[in-house]
């Protein structure tokens, strides 16, 4: 994130407009900064008195907070779910409009996810598991005559 121009730039820059007469934009051209900068400094000196540069940065609270966050906790215990779902569950029950990334963030914070069984596991090293059987077996498993002879 940038830094603001000095203080003693921007003195000089509205002394230059408003003590010495002369335009923003051959202030701006002197010392050397944008002609829309020097047009907001003088702006904001004709406004406020002050050419001092606004608030920069600051936190941002979280919108799922307080009552929204202890049903969240609740709702997340009681069964399972999706992102997805509780981004609509949220908006459609409680009136709360937020975004994937929010209830993502906030499910991760507070370690409410769950990892799928065994069972669901993607493709890996077969170590712990039974072999799994041919695309003959599976697919002829229920069928009475063998691959060969069925037509």
């Amino acid at each position: 994130m940038g830094k603001p121009y000095s203080m003693d730039l921007r003195a000089r820059v509205v002394a230059a407009v408003t003590q010495e007469g002369m335009s923003r934009n051959q202030a701006a051209h002197r010392f050397g900064v944008a002609v829309s900068t020097a047009i907001h400094w003088v702006g904001r000196f004709e406004e406020s008195g002050s050419f001092a540069p606004g608030k920069m940065g600051g936190h941002k609270p979280k919108k799922i907070s307080g009552d929204n966050a202890e049903w969240l906790r609740q709702r997340c215990a009681e069964k399972a779910f999706t992102l997805r779902g509780l981004v609509k569950e949220l908006a459609g029950e409680r009136g709360l409009n937020v975004d994937y990334r929010s209830v993502w963030e906030f499910v991760h914070a507070e370690n409410l996810s769950f990892k799928k069984d065994v069972a669901r596991q993607r493709t890996g090293p077969a170590r712990r598991r039974t072999p799994t059987r041919t695309m003959a077996e599976v697919s002829w498993a229920d069928r009475s005559l063998p691959p060969r002879l069925h037509r």
